[in-house]
């Protein structure tokens, strides 16, 4: 068994902690985390759901996962909630634009599994616990300021990082943009066309100027009636033959 190069820390603590003795300490809980230097110390268990106890586990203790577990080394460090409370943590904490206003939620977050190093957090605009919203990417040289529960950047919008995942609606709505553009686009082209048909010249202006040029020059046109010669009538011609 061997580790990713990248985690998710939800995937993390959504595995089932089994010891090298075999025993299930129960799924993880929350992350272990060191915020002013983006790095994930470790992660917590519960082993019971009766007990109040808690169990820590150090990232290095990681020595194995696979598609519900993830296997350590070693015991755990007990703990209870009053102490876990008490952790610093970057999870759940407000995202603030340049004006300070709240512009998403730190959500979830990727890291390295051999150093610990978060590579970019993940961000949400809505409520995280619906299914199918969209996260965006935000690298840690991003963070301006870290302060309790907030995260302060010099984003406008969220529009400004990489979108890690798209919801239906955003996909819906990125969709729309793309046929708004190429219907602009061809209202653009036939434009241009219709402005470059009406620059044209028109056919019966063309004939109007040569019938000009003609009379100028003193020549004589093909339906002038000086060119047909007269001849008496006969009186027994039928005029309309």
């Amino acid at each position: 068994m061997t580790l990713p190069d990248q985690l998710l820390l939800s995937d993390l603590l959504n595995h089932t902690v089994r010891c090298d003795l075999g025993l299930d300490h129960g799924p993880g809980l929350m992350a272990w985390m060191h915020p002013p230097v983006h790095r994930l110390l470790g992660w917590v268990s519960r082993p019971s759901a009766l007990r109040m106890s808690r169990e820590v586990w150090r990232l290095d203790q990681c020595c194995g996962l696979t598609d519900q577990q993830v296997f350590v080394r070693g015991e755990p460090a007990s703990t209870d909630l009053v102490i876990l409370e008490q952790l610093p943590t970057l999870m759940d904490a407000a995202l603030l634009d340049r004006y300070g206003e709240r512009i998403g939620t730190l959500v979830d977050f990727v890291f390295e599994p051999a150093t610990g190093a978060i590579r970019h957090y993940l961000i949400a605009r809505s409520d995280p616990r619906l299914p199918g919203t969209s996260r965006w990417r935000l690298s840690p040289d991003r963070i301006q300021d870290q302060q309790a529960g907030a995260v302060s950047t010099r984003l406008q919008t969220l529009d400004d990082l990489p979108l890690a995942r798209s919801s239906v609606r955003q996909d819906l709505l990125q969709r729309t943009q793309r046929w708004r553009d190429q219907l602009r686009d061809m209202g653009d082209r036939a434009g241009d066309r219709l402005e470059g048909w009406l620059e044209d010249v028109p056919w019966d202006e063309q004939d109007e100027e040569r019938r000009v040029e003609v009379r100028r020059s003193g020549a004589k046109e093909v339906w002038d009636d000086d060119e047909w010669p007269d001849r008496p009538r006969q009186r027994d011609e039928d005029p309309w033959v």
